[in-house]
């Protein structure tokens, strides 16, 4: 039940600095989808890994994703227990975000006996040439064949129904569930929102189809102007969403280059304009990804991985279990997850990083990707290193270096200041106890000296050494 949410748990998440709070699944679903989740063999293998003391009954609720009403699930407590939650939230100074799930509803959503036509038909030879994307719906009206929803690189969902974006009807059907939505969150993470782009939707289904965000997002913010729109997109589509009323879009692109663990790709992606960047939700780990601490498996790794992504700009989009070092991924089609035993160097890193997040300078300053260059001949390890800094408007700044392989790596990061010159300057790492005092002609000229571990970061807050030193933000 929302109401069992206690409050002191919503007063830590304000304490940690987080700002948005999404909760997923909280959608009425319906017993068929349940049925699908419990009956599925390959997914009931992965929830007995998850669960080795799986009960069907109590732990498969069934996806959140197959969706039957925009009213919240009566075992969560109904509307009334999501406002009360809200108003819970607001106190705090956090908003609120759930789902919009575009593509598809669950099999019993009622539009399957009141408006069939908001969904796409299938005919028999669709169902022999791909009984993975098709299914006999019962209905008391007849019964009816209906593809399932799915993206066109998969199979089908096989608790899901595929709407018809080409049925100009059901865009404005869907848009009044938005707006109904909108009266009861900030904002909404729109699942899979590229699939019902026109040229997605026609080369999964070869019908054309009218734009649909473009429309939404604009009456939507006509009754709620500061309405919240982050897209669940792949495919190199981000900057598409954008442009059609995105606040965010998730960057997979990135964690896929952490994943990859080459540094060159990653300092790559972060030339892209402040225009797009800023636009991004940064995450290392969702409900669809494996555990970043089991993905990341070596600390070090795992910990430069997490600089990387939430110490640049965007929307940083942290999973419940993360800060934990949780290591198994819960299925959205499970209730519970299993006990894990809390990663405490992990716990106390996350503490140090989000005390870093919570810095002015990285809340309200300006962000700039810095070069490095070798530190002598014949030295190519610089190319490892990423590094960025953020300034304030009144002149503080952080400086963050991360020497993203697995070998020691040493090299200059060249500083795009002229006011160093004629003082020493204190380097405070808020990752360690750390504290280095520089030339500041020597900064100005050559730049900052890097000597360093592989996978190992800082983040140097820096200063005259004459002023006091704020030092490190640490949390128990």
């Amino acid at each position: 039940m929302l109401d069992d949410i206690p409050d002191a748990e919503l007063d830590r998440f304000a304490e940690l600095g987080i700002d948005w709070v999404w909760l997923l699944s909280v959608w009425q679903t319906g017993l068929a989808g349940q049925k699908i989740s419990r009956n599925n063999p390959e997914w009931r293998k992965e929830f007995e890994e998850t669960l080795p003391d799986l009960r069907d009954e109590e732990d498969i609720i069934g996806s959140g994703f197959a969706i039957t009403a925009y009213t919240v699930h009566r075992e969560l407590g109904g509307d009334d227990a999501l406002a009360r939650l809200r108003a819970r939230l607001r106190q705090r100074g956090l908003r609120l975000m759930l789902d919009f799930v575009p593509n598809h509803t669950g099999l019993d959503h009622h539009w399957v006996e009141d408006h069939p036509d908001y969904y796409l038909p299938g005919a028999e030879l669709d169902l022999a040439r791909a009984p993975q994307n098709y299914t006999w719906v019962k209905r008391q009206r007849g019964d009816l064949l209906l593809a399932y929803g799915r993206d066109p690189y998969f199979a089908g969902w096989p608790d899901t129904l595929q709407l018809d974006y080409g049925n100009p009807a059901l865009q404005e059907a869907m848009i009044g569930e938005l707006l109904k939505i909108a009266g009861q969150c900030d904002g909404v993470r729109c699942d899979m929102a590229m699939l019902v782009l026109p040229e997605v939707f026609q080369r999964t289904w070869g019908i054309a189809a009218e734009p649909f965000w473009p429309k939404a997002t604009r009456r939507v913010r006509e009754q709620v102007p500061d309405f919240c729109f982050l897209a669940e997109v792949y495919w190199d589509l981000e900057w598409t969403l954008q442009q059609q009323g995105f606040d965010y879009t998730y960057d997979k692109r990135l964690y896929d280059r952490l994943r990859e663990v080459h540094a060159r790709p990653v300092r790559e992606h972060f030339h892209a304009g402040l225009d797009y960047q800023n636009k991004l939700a940064r995450f290392l780990e969702n409900h669809d990804e494996s555990r970043a601490a089991a993905t990341f498996a070596a600390p070090d790794q795992h910990l430069a991985a997490a600089v990387l992504t939430f110490l640049s700009p965007g929307l940083r989009f942290f999973h419940q279990g993360q800060f934990e070092g949780r290591l198994k991924r819960i299925s959205p089609h499970l209730g519970r997850g299993p006990d894990e035993p809390v990663n405490h160097d992990v716990a106390q890193f996350h503490a140090r990083l989000l005390g870093a997040l919570r810095r002015p300078a990285v809340r309200n300053g300006a962000w700039r990707l810095l070069e490095c260059v070798p530190a002598f001949d014949s030295n190519g390890s610089f190319e490892n290193f990423i590094a960025f800094i953020w300034q304030e408007p009144d002149g503080k700044r952080l400086l963050v270096a991360v020497n993203y392989s697995a070998h020691q790596s040493q090299g200059y990061v060249r500083l795009p200041f002229a006011d160093l010159g004629g003082e020493p300057w204190r380097l405070a790492d808020l990752f360690s106890e750390a504290r280095y005092d520089r030339d500041g002609h020597d900064l100005q000229s050559r730049g900052l000296y890097l000597d360093v571990p592989p996978w190992h970061c800082h983040a140097f807050e820096m200063s005259l050494s004459s002023e006091e030193p704020t030092g490190a933000s640490f949390q128990k």
